[in-house]
């Protein structure tokens, strides 16, 4: 599904999971990994053994939000990062069986099914994209102020061919719906800005894409560092010379 900047979003968790202390590690290295990156794949590696003890709904949460952080930092491989974001999928979709009204359940399934699409390859995984749709729509009926989906949203509408349901105009009103919630979201002006260039309004575009490398407190620190600010710079150069 292209490149779904959902901006790593694992900065948002839910009261419940900050409960256990394996949660909450996890909620430390989603917004620092650019420290440690090594550090998600210890977490990932405890979160599955507990899993595997008791699969409870938090954790199953959890251990999908890792499996889509670590497919995206530390595979490197397509055949990695394939395995690493099946296993995200499976886990939301148990806690989906479990947990069927949680929307960040929902969440983690239709991102982690969005990301395997992605790496698998658009023409390839089409089939996909309705389930993708339902968890969206899912979570929007759930929790509408739950910010990372208008993220996941904006790009699945601006990465799908116009025939097959993409829509930039879609696509941006969902980016703008999520910085109205939260304007330090850095993955969403980001993907607004690409929307932007699509539509033909570079100066608009490089408006957000200053925004994003003049942000001193992003949401996610780690996802600033790692994937926003690269992304906007290299998206700022390639509009260089463009009026």
């Amino acid at each position: 599904m292209g490149v779904l900047a959902v901006a790593l979003v694992l900065a948002i968790g839910s009261p419940a999971l900050a409960q256990s202390p394996l949660v909450a590690e996890l909620e430390r290295v989603a917004t620092r990994y650019h420290e440690d990156p090594r550090s998600i794949d210890a977490v990932r590696d405890r979160l599955a053994r507990a899993v595997a003890r008791d699969p409870h709904v938090d954790t199953l949460i959890a251990l999908a939000r890792v499996c889509f952080l670590a497919g995206d930092v530390r595979a490197t491989t397509t055949e990695e990062k394939l395995v690493v974001y099946a296993q995200g999928r499976e886990a939301a979709k148990h806690a989906v069986e479990v947990a069927p009204r949680n929307a960040a359940a929902h969440f983690w399934y239709a991102t982690n099914t969005a990301r395997w699409g992605q790496t698998k390859g658009v023409l390839r995984s089409l089939f996909l994209l309705p389930e993708v749709q339902r968890g969206i729509d899912t979570v929007l009926q759930l929790d509408p102020m739950f910010t990372a989906v208008y993220s996941l949203a904006g790009n699945v509408y601006y990465e799908v061919p116009g025939l097959l349901g993409g829509d930039l105009a879609r696509a941006e009103a969902m980016f703008r719906k999520g910085l109205g919630q939260d304007p330090k979201f850095t993955g969403l002006p980001v993907g607004l800005a690409k929307t932007l260039i699509k539509r033909g309004r570079a100066p608009d575009a490089r408006r957000e894409l200053e925004s994003v490398l003049a942000e001193t407190s992003p949401r996610n620190p780690a996802d600033w560092a790692v994937k926003d600010a690269p992304e906007a710079r290299r998206l700022l150069e390639s509009l260089e010379g463009r009026s």
